[in-house]
């Protein structure tokens, strides 16, 4: 399967060049660049927003996560589906109102420059690492498809996926999206259908579908809804969704009809999770992921599908964030509506992720768990007080950057430093709770920057 593997991801690759030179062709403002000309109707948007929040994290990384915990394991998505229904009901059309460009771009015009250039830096340092862990699936994914380490192809891949989305811009990224979704849409159902109707289901699974057990408690509970949900429901990548929207309405369904959609997702990912953790044991798995296992154990005509749909959820993560990344960089601290200008950001940070990539640092639940920890606490209430707070109420400007500052600080802490506060004497109780302490002062802090009708 080996070198059908390559020609299969040669000709795969190739298509997307080929979508990116000619969407390029189109490509004559910054707002085609870096919005897609904000010219996207529901279809488009809802395809390239699932395209975007599955990825490596939400396959490779809630399938391990189900083995090792169980059927809770589905909190991830079921808050992210949350996060985006919530999104629709509560944010979608205000956001679209504001004609931004970038998610800080969005937070100049609500508060101001100092929030713009705060919340870029939060976005483009984390999501370096967002990018890195993405690129560390794919390189895991190569390499069982190869069957051997091959740093050579996963730089090329690399860098070709760098490629499309430097020549294209967000016009490519939503194209290759649509193409993404479907090969991972058929891949994990035909698996799911393989494993449960071919293979069988074990007995144990019925049995063991539990919101909460002994490896998922209350606390995990809480600390998930708010950071991953957090990001789901105002994070840059799914928020740039909206700003590509045609208008209001497009942007309100786009965000509800995703939810649903990562919600049943949700259920099938999990489902082969539950599959493996109670048909293969800790001794047989070994080192090898789950979804890695079971592509193993697949004939070939499903195992094929199954990589490439990986493969895509990677690829339409991976490309999402570089270019947000890139635009938020330009236009937010450069202050520059330069497409050249995000082409050469687009290779800057690609290249910067596939250096940390290879050199294996970090797994991707880490990495984005990670991003995600600082970004949550330190982003999401400030912005999402200041989106309500729209045309009603003005804001203190240095109060509300003072909340954005200490719910990161937080995350920081209690993602990083838990091994110091703890040898300093803070309780080891309180260390777990750091992050969702650190957005509840965020949401406090930021309540008092409203600043008092006259």
């Amino acid at each position: 399967m080996n070198h059908f593997f390559l020609y299969t991801l040669g000709i795969y690759l190739l298509i997307f060049i080929i979508i990116s030179l000619f969407d390029a062709l189109h490509v004559k403002t910054f707002t085609d660049y870096a919005v897609a000309g904000r010219s996207q109707n529901t279809f488009s948007v809802c395809m390239t927003l699932l395209a975007t929040v599955i990825g490596a994290s939400t396959t490779i990384g809630i399938a391990d996560t189900v083995y090792e915990i169980g059927f809770p394991g589905i909190w991830w998505l079921v808050f992210g589906a949350i996060g985006l229904v919530l999104q629709s009901l509560l944010i979608s059309k205000p956001v679209r109102t504001t004609e931004a460009d970038t998610l800080p771009d969005l937070a100049r015009i609500l508060v101001g420059r100092p929030a713009e250039l705060i919340i870029s830096l939060i976005i483009v340092i984390s999501w370096i690492g967002v990018v890195a862990g993405q690129l560390v699936a794919m390189n895991s994914l190569i390499t069982f498809a190869l069957g051997r380490s091959d740093k050579k192809l996963f730089i090329i891949v690399s860098l070709i996926v760098i490629l499309y989305t430097l020549i294209g811009g967000q016009l490519s990224v939503v194209k290759t999206d649509k193409l993404q979704f479907i090969v991972i849409a058929l891949g994990i159902i035909i698996c799911a259908v393989y494993l449960y109707f071919v293979k069988g289901a074990p007995d144990d699974i019925s049995n063991n579908i539990e919101l909460l057990n002994s490896n998922y408690r209350l606390p995990n509970l809480l600390t998930q809804f708010f950071v991953i949900g957090g990001v789901y429901f105002l994070g840059p990548d799914i928020i740039s969704r909206n700003f590509m929207s045609r208008n209001e309405n497009t942007a309100k369904r786009s965000a509800l009809f995703a939810g649903i959609g990562l919600f049943v997702f949700s259920i099938i990912i999990t489902l082969i999770g539950m599959w493996v953790r109670y048909s293969v044991s800790p001794e047989v798995l070994g080192d090898n992921k789950a979804l890695m296992y079971v592509i193993g154990i697949l004939p070939k005509y499903v195992a094929l599908p199954m990589i490439f749909a990986l493969l895509s959820a990677i690829l339409s993560s991976t490309d999402t964030c570089i270019i947000n990344a890139s635009s938020i960089f330009v236009k937010d601290i450069l202050k520059k509506d330069s497409v050249k200008y995000i082409r050469i950001t687009v290779a800057v940070i690609g290249i910067i992720a596939t250096i940390l990539a290879a050199s294996g640092r970090g797994d991707i639940m880490s990495l984005l768990s990670g991003a995600y920890s600082i970004y949550t606490p330190g982003v999401i209430f400030p912005l999402l007080i200041a989106i309500l707070a729209h045309k009603k109420r003005s804001i203190n400007v240095p109060v509300w950057v003072a909340a954005v500052i200490t719910g990161g600080l937080f995350g920081i802490a209690g993602t990083y430093f838990t091994d110091l506060l703890g040898k300093l004497g803070v309780p080891v109780g309180l260390l777990s709770y750091l992050t969702l302490i650190g957005m509840g002062i965020s949401l406090l802090i930021s309540l008092f920057s409203i600043k008092k009708q006259a």
